[in-house]
């Protein structure tokens, strides 16, 4: 299984809403990419498929952004990886059961039970678990605080 920017950077901006979304009504695109270095036009199009898989709630306007659509608690981090398309499956074919000539290899069982394993285990993880994590919220602290800093520079380099 190789996890694409797309999956790996779904998850992070979930992160990221989750930890951010209680201190603001909504949080935008533009707060998640100076966070995370996420380009917001990529954040776009990974945000329209996670509100097309029920995971987040968006709203425009100057105050928009977006929420998620339900606890932290109940959206486990295979349901992000699946809201972008990303597959977990790790069989050279794809899970088509023709990986040599037509026909399953000799491995292709042991690639299939490995795949269902990590889609299990993700299954499991929950998003609410992953931002409880102390570890967690001090690079949050420090991913803000370095957005802050930089926005005062900023501020400060225009007067």
């Amino acid at each position: 299984m190789k996890l694409t920017t797309k999956g790996r950077y779904a998850v992070t901006a979930m992160m990221d809403l989750a930890l951010h979304q209680s201190e603001h009504e909504h949080v935008s695109l533009k707060s998640i990419a100076n966070h995370q270095e996420i380009s917001v036009a990529y954040l776009e199009q990974i945000f329209s498929k996670l509100k097309a898989g029920g995971l987040v709630n968006g709203i425009r306007g100057p105050n928009g952004g977006y929420r998620l659509s339900r606890s932290a608690e109940s959206i486990s981090i295979f349901e992000i990886i699946d809201a972008v398309d990303e597959p977990i499956d790790i069989t050279r074919c794809h899970g088509k059961k023709d990986c040599q000539d037509g026909e399953v290899c000799l491995t292709h069982e042991l690639w299939t039970d490995l795949s269902n394993q990590i889609s299990s285990f993700l299954d499991q993880l929950k998003l609410g678990d992953i931002v409880r994590s102390e570890r967690v919220r001090k690079v949050a602290a420090r991913q803000s605080m370095r957005c802050t800093e930089a926005q005062q520079t900023q501020h400060v380099s225009f007067n």
